[in-house]
């Protein structure tokens, strides 16, 4: 437990340029229609009968959930097999509770979600890093011990690529030949820019290998804390009573206003305004990759998300730093992998605010070339050689090289002009059949 951070807040103290991944833009939230929904269920009627409730949560939030995930995500859930939990952190817990005991083999991706890799070492599992490629987690790296297996096969986390069919495939086969869980995390897929979604694992499982896990933390706000699991028949039992123990039911306000929401056809209405506002930002940072920051960055072709992945042939730690101190917060891909890491940058797009989404791109850009690049303002240096003169100092004050120019890059994106002041922003948003289940393994414990 020592060895844990406490996150950083996109709240007060957030850097002016919040290029930080895994936060929703909270002004695209509908205040208004989401307060309605509490109001109603804060009525003396209502709270008259209020008492402790299922621990899977809310009846019909959990039947809001079974019909919103089979229309947008293909699952194919009863809201009896849905789970509600605090989140998807929550929904990765209670799995770890019920099947990892000490020395368990826990197999991630590599790279991969950071909280997930802590949250199994801390059950006592051995988490093996399993390396990604361009078709998704690498089955033929897989251990033989592995009795979990964590993937986000929609939307890698943190490179972005969607696992491929035949991956897919691949990776049940060899999880109903290990006796083996999968836990899919969807964590961003509602957010999608162009071909339709792959049909998730959920749905392609006929051996009853996989825990489905989504959440709402990324399509709304992460303070509303709702996420859900769907888990084979064999497991729902030990998840229920894993959840009782763990906070009995959870909050029952907030999940009564969800399954309104839901009902309301409120979500949907969200999911396409906001998509249209993310995708402007995600536009301007691939045109930023194509033009200023082309020189130094390679994108990751992603199709979904709220964030974009970009490689580097070197470290980028120190101009990272840099960047940081003209205010302009960027996550280093390198954090990501438990072993000899990739170099590049992960650029989140959700938090940051779109007035200030060029500016900040453009101090990114100034710190790879090494001056300050103040807000407002150039580079410190006026010419290709005092660019130059500039990097190698920068160099040798930190004591490692910066990212060197990548001119083999090809531009895939055509830059988009400039915003020019009192343009509107775009990236604000507008105005307003049973399966055959094969026997998992037990759950260790009572």
């Amino acid at each position: 437990w020592r060895e844990l951070t406490t996150p950083a807040t996109t709240g007060a103290g957030a850097p002016a340029y919040d290029f930080r991944v895994g936060t929703p833009d909270a002004g695209l939230f509908p205040v208004q229609a989401w307060r309605r929904l509490v109001s109603r269920q804060l009525r003396p009627s209502v709270l008259r009968t209020a008492s402790y409730g299922d621990p899977a949560g809310d009846a019909g939030l959990r039947a809001a959930i079974a019909r919103h995930v089979g229309v947008s995500r293909s699952v194919r859930a009863d809201p009896d097999a849905v789970v509600v939990t605090a989140g998807a952190q929550q929904a990765l817990d209670l799995v770890g509770r019920v099947l990892i005991e000490p020395g368990t083999t826990v197999a991630v991706e590599e790279p991969g979600y950071l909280a997930a890799k802590a949250l199994f070492r801390s059950l006592g599992a051995r988490v093996v890093p399993v390396p990604v490629d361009g078709a998704g987690l690498v089955v033929g790296a897989l251990p033989a011990a592995a009795r979990l297996v964590y993937v986000t096969p929609s939307h890698q986390f943190p490179l972005g690529p969607p696992m491929s069919p035949a991956r897919r495939g691949e990776l049940l086969g060899w999880a109903r030949e290990h006796r083996a869980v999968v836990v899919e995390d969807d964590y961003d897929s509602e957010f999608r820019y162009s071909e339709r979604p792959l049909e998730p694992l959920h749905s392609l499982d006929r051996g009853g290998r996989v825990v489905y896990v989504g959440s709402f933390s990324k399509t709304l706000l992460p303070a509303l804390r709702i996420g859900f699991l769907v888990p084979p028949p064999t497991l729902l039992p030990a998840l229920r009573a894993a959840k009782q123990l763990t906070d009995w039911h959870g909050e029952t306000t907030g999940q009564a206003a969800l399954a309104g929401f839901l009902d309301e056809g409120l979500l949907a209405r969200h999911v396409r305004k906001a998509t249209k506002a993310y995708a402007w930002r995600r536009e301007r940072v691939l045109a930023a990759l194509a033009g200023p920051l082309g020189e130094w960055l390679e994108p990751v072709p992603s199709a979904a998300g709220l964030h974009v992945a970009a490689r580097a042939a070197a470290p980028v730690a120190p101009v990272l730093d840099r960047a940081l101190a003209a205010g302009v917060a960027v996550e280093d891909l390198a954090a990501y992998y438990h072993g000899p890491p990739e170099h590049g940058v992960v650029i989140g797009f959700g938090a940051i605010d779109p007035a200030r989404l060029d500016e900040g791109l453009r101090l990114l850009a100034a710190a790879f070339r090494g001056g300050p690049g103040q807000p407002g303002g150039g580079s410190s240096s006026s010419s290709d050689g005092g660019q130059d003169r500039a990097r190698s100092r920068a160099g040798d004050r930190l004591g490692v090289p910066l990212a060197q120019p990548r001119p083999d890059l090809v531009r895939r994106v055509r830059p988009a002009p400039p915003l020019r002041p009192g343009d509107h922003h775009p990236g604000r948003g507008d105005a307003d059949e049973p399966r055959q289940t094969d026997d998992l393994p037990p759950p260790h414990g009572p």
